[in-house]
């Protein structure tokens, strides 16, 4: 997980040791995580966060990457699964923006298109949600590989894609993909800018234009240049595979007994 990292600022020559310490120093504790001494939050600004995760009784420590961000979609969930090694977390599978009842029509899609993400809140989950619930989830990708930017034009895969609007997000689905992962082939809407609070180090989010509602990517500039690629602009294509993560935003059962979609 560490590349990840560079993603919100943190330049390879920053060890986990170092970082570490200043989780510890500077952190707080994560929600829902458990026992504030093994589940540390740290907060960089502009939405940027970091998270440092051990098993009680373990001195090892994972390390991960976070961004807040507004944007609420609608997941028709078509699968969970639990982490063993962690009560915390939970890998969503589902359809984003599923029609409403009145929406339906025979024939349709159970949603605009299909995402993998994990969950960091999963101890909001209960027994009874089960597939075919609809949840809001706020969720962004981090670059594990990219493959392409580009002008839009110039782009590889927008003549076989698999939405009219040239926007493609594909969740990995072979037995040794890690869970979380899809491909993405999606078009620049605006690229945001923030700083690293700790680091100093300027972070770009790309916020990019998605079926239904845009999606946020965060990419690495030391593995683009590492391999070569320009930086993303407005207007280009961004191809690659992103690990999603986020949060549950909205529709589990209320104590009134409303729900969400």
């Amino acid at each position: 997980m560490d590349f990840l990292l560079e993603c919100i600022g943190f330049p390879p020559t920053v060890g986990v040791e170092e970082l570490l310490e200043v989780i510890d120093d500077r952190g707080e504790a994560a929600a829902w995580r458990g026992s504030s001494a093994d589940h540390r939050l740290l907060q960089l600004g502009g939405g940027l966060e970091v998270r440092a995760d051990r098993d009680p009784g373990q001195t090892f420590w994972t390390v991960t990457p976070h961004l807040r961000v507004p944007t609420r979609r609608r997941l028709a969930i078509t699968a969970i699964v639990r982490a063993k090694e962690s009560p915390f977390d939970a890998l969503l599978a589902g359809w984003c923006a599923p029609p409403t009842p009145d929406e339906w029509r025979e024939g349709d899609p159970p949603g605009l298109y299909r995402l993998a993400t994990w969950i960091t809140d999963a101890r909001r989950l209960d027994g009874r949600v089960r597939p075919g619930k609809v949840l809001a989830v706020s969720v962004a990708g981090f670059a594990v590989h990219v493959d392409q930017i580009a002008p839009n034009a110039e782009a590889s895969q927008p003549a076989v894609l698999e939405r009219p609007s040239g926007a493609m997000i594909r969740p990995l689905g072979g037995p040794e993909d890690p869970g979380g992962c899809c491909d993405v082939s999606l078009r620049i809407r605006t690229i945001q800018r923030t700083v690293n609070q700790v680091t100093g180090e300027p972070v770009e989010i790309a916020v990019c234009d998605a079926p239904d509602r845009p999606i946020a990517l965060m990419l690495s500039p030391w593995q683009l240049e590492r391999d070569g690629l320009p930086p993303p602009r407005p207007g280009w294509r961004i191809e690659g595979t992103f690990l999603f993560t986020g949060r549950i935003a909205g529709g589990l059962q209320k104590r009134r007994g409303a729900s969400f979609g």
